[in-house]
């Protein structure tokens, strides 16, 4: 029977949200692990869910991928506005959003590797990082901060820069992410136009603290 206050209305959507988050949170450390091909069967025991519960979801496998990539994308892109939202120079907002995303490899490993393992779809997609990166070299090409000449070029460089640097730290552990980077960063802005003094100085200004999750995951 049915509360009349509407609370069991409420517990089915709660646990609804639940098994949904179980699910695209076991797809993410699938995906990060490179686990493309896996049985939905083996997904399910993952998110600790039953078999039915998945198709209350979702219709495929890919289907819930794609959630989850495109949720982590949101996840990161949400954090880098709130993280951004009080500056208005768009060269610093465009190297503070670069070098939070530098420290997300180490700070979320889980995120990072789903991000990277989706590679080039990365770079163009309108969830995340890209949009936001190209906004800001527009922004900053309009004001005047940047000199280029095609947004859309300097996007693939930025967007190659951010995958490969990724990539490298996950493959070296041993190196600096905060050093390494803030080099990439201040090396971007100079080939945007930026003195290297400048350059140099806005990366080395503080960034705000982003504490990692205390399980170390993507959700």
């Amino acid at each position: 029977m049915t509360a009349r206050n509407g609370s069991e209305p409420n517990r089915l959507e709660r646990r609804k949200a639940r098994t949904r988050a179980a699910l695209v949170g076991a797809a993410q450390s699938l995906l990060a692990e490179g686990k493309l091909n896996v049985p939905i069967l083996e997904i399910t025991q993952a998110a600790d869910v039953g078999m039915g519960s998945f198709y209350n979801h979702f219709q495929s496998r890919e289907e819930l991928f794609q959630a989850a990539v495109e949720e982590a994308l949101d996840r990161h892109g949400a954090l880098l506005d709130l993280l951004c939202e009080d500056i208005d120079d768009p060269a610093q907002i465009f190297a503070q959003s670069f070098r939070l995303t530098g420290r997300l490899h180490r700070l979320h490993p889980t995120l990072s590797k789903v991000l990277l393992n989706d590679g080039l779809n990365l770079a163009n997609s309108d969830r995340g990082l890209a949009p936001r990166a190209r906004r800001d070299i527009e922004a900053a090409a309009e004001a005047g901060r940047f000199d280029i000449r095609d947004p859309e070029l300097s996007m693939t460089v930025v967007a190659g820069a951010a995958l490969c640097l990724g990539r490298l730290l996950h493959e070296h552990p041993e190196r600096d992410d905060a050093a390494a980077t803030d080099q990439v960063a201040e090396d971007l802005l100079r080939m945007f136009g930026l003195s290297p003094a400048e350059a140099h100085e806005i990366c080395q200004r503080p960034l705000p603290t982003v504490d990692p999750p205390r399980d170390g995951s993507a959700t």
